[in-house]
C-alpha cells in the first residue's frame, strides 16, 4: 500500500487487453513504478486515478461503486468531463477501510466494466 502523508495521491491506471480480450488493470505511481492502487490515508486527501486506455475500446470512468457507501470513508467522487480522471475525496474523519470498484463505459457496446477492488484505509490523526 502507498502511505500518504500529504494531501494528494496520484495513480495512473493503465488498462490493456490480454490475448482473450480480458481487461488487465495495472496501477503505477507517477514515476512508473507498479503499485496495487491501495492507499493509506493519515489526513484529508484527494486520491486521483488517471485512466490510460490501451484497449482501443474507448474506455471512460463513469463512477466508483462501493459495497459500503455509507461508511464515511470516502466522502465524494468527481470525474473529469472527458472521463479520464476520477478523484476520491477522503476527509479522514472516520477510521476504517473501504473497498470499491471503478465503473467504466466503452464505445463498443452499452455494457459497463468493473475494475478489481482497490482499498482506502483511514488512520485519522485525531
Amino acid at each position: 500500500m502507498s502511505n500518504t502523508q500529504g494531501q494528494a495521491t496520484f495513480f495512473n491506471l493503465t488498462i490493456t487487453l490480454n490475448d482473450k480480450d480480458v481487461p488487465v488493470f495495472t496501477y503505477t505511481n507517477l514515476d512508473g513504478t507498479d503499485v496495487c492502487g491501495n492507499v493509506v490515508v493519515n489526513q484529508y486527501s484527494t486520491i486521483s486515478y488517471q485512466l490510460i486506455d490501451k484497449t482501443g475500446k474507448g474506455l471512460k470512468f463513469v463512477g466508483a461503486a462501493f459495497t459500503t457507501p455509507f461508511d464515511k470513508i470516502i466522502d465524494a467522487i468527481t470525474i473529469s468531463s472527458n472521463g479520464t480522471l476520477i478523484q476520491l475525496t477522503d476527509l479522514d474523519e472516520t477510521p476504517g477501510n473501504t473497498g470499491f470498484q471503478f465503473v467504466l463505459s466503452n464505445t463498443c457496446n452499452s455494457l459497463q466494466m468493473l475494475s478489481p477492488d482497490p482499498q482506502i484505509v483511514n488512520h485519522p490523526n485525531h
